[in-house]
C-alpha cells in the first residue's frame, strides 16, 4: 500500500497556466510550477501529469486519470523595481546586453505573466505567408524592453529561426534554455537590427 502511494502522480500546489496561444494547427500553453516554467502542446508531460487540452482561457492536465483544469491566470505580478535586478551591461560592440543565465531565469519567473498580459503582436504578411510580428506593444521594465526591442519593431528571427508563427515563437523556449546567447532579428524603421544577450 505505501508503494502504490509513492506512485500516485500528484499536481504541485503551484501549478499554473500563465499563457496560451490557441491556433489553428497547434495549441501551446505556458505552464509554471516549483519555480520552472514549461511551453507545453497536447499529449506533452508536464510536472508529472500530461496534458490533454488546451482551450481559450484553460489547460486541462491528467494526473493518474484525475483531470485537473488550470484557469489562465489573470493576475499580473508587480513590475520589479529597479533595485531588485542584478546589473547588466552591454557587450563591447554595444549591441547587447550581458546577462547571468540565473538572472534571466529569475527575471523570467517574475516577469512572464506581465509579458504575455501586456505584448501585443501583430502578424506581418508576404505572398500570404507569415514573415514576423510587429511588436506593437511591449511592457516597460521588461527583459523584452531591456534586451533592446520597442513597440514597432517586426521580429523575423530567432537565433537564425524565421518566425512564422506563434507556436514557433513560443516553442523556442526549450531550445534557448541551453543557448549561450539569445539574438532577435528585427526590422526597425525599414532596416534589420540585431539585439543579443549574451548568458554566462
Amino acid at each position: 500500500m505505501m508503494l502504490w502511494l509513492a506512485l500516485v502522480a500528484v499536481a504541485p500546489v503551484d501549478l499554473a497556466a500563465q499563457g496560451i496561444v490557441v491556433g489553428a494547427r497547434t495549441s501551446v500553453a505556458v505552464l509554471r510550477a516549483e519555480g520552472r516554467t514549461r511551453v507545453v502542446a497536447v499529449g506533452d508531460g508536464a510536472f508529472g501529469g500530461v496534458v490533454r487540452a488546451i482551450e481559450r482561457g484553460r489547460v486541462t492536465l491528467e494526473f493518474d486519470g484525475a483531470p485537473l483544469v488550470l484557469a489562465l491566470s489573470s493576475r499580473t505580478p508587480p513590475a520589479a523595481g529597479p533595485s531588485l535586478r542584478a546589473p547588466v551591461a552591454a557587450n563591447a560592440a554595444g549591441a547587447g546586453l550581458v546577462m547571468p543565465r540565473r538572472e534571466l531565469e529569475r527575471r523570467l519567473g517574475e516577469e512572464t505573466s506581465r509579458i504575455l498580459a501586456e505584448t501585443t503582436l501583430i502578424p506581418v504578411q508576404t505572398g500570404g505567408q507569415v514573415a514576423g510580428f510587429t511588436l506593437s506593444r511591449i511592457p516597460e521594465g521588461t527583459v523584452l524592453s531591456d534586451a533592446g526591442l520597442r513597440p514597432g519593431d517586426v521580429l523575423t528571427h530567432v537565433n537564425d529561426v524565421p518566425i512564422d508563427s506563434l507556436a514557433t515563437l513560443i516553442g523556442l523556449w526549450p531550445r534557448l534554455q541551453t543557448e549561450s546567447s539569445v539574438r532577435a532579428q528585427v526590422v526597425r524603421d525599414g532596416v534589420p537590427v540585431t539585439l543579443s544577450v549574451d548568458l554566462r
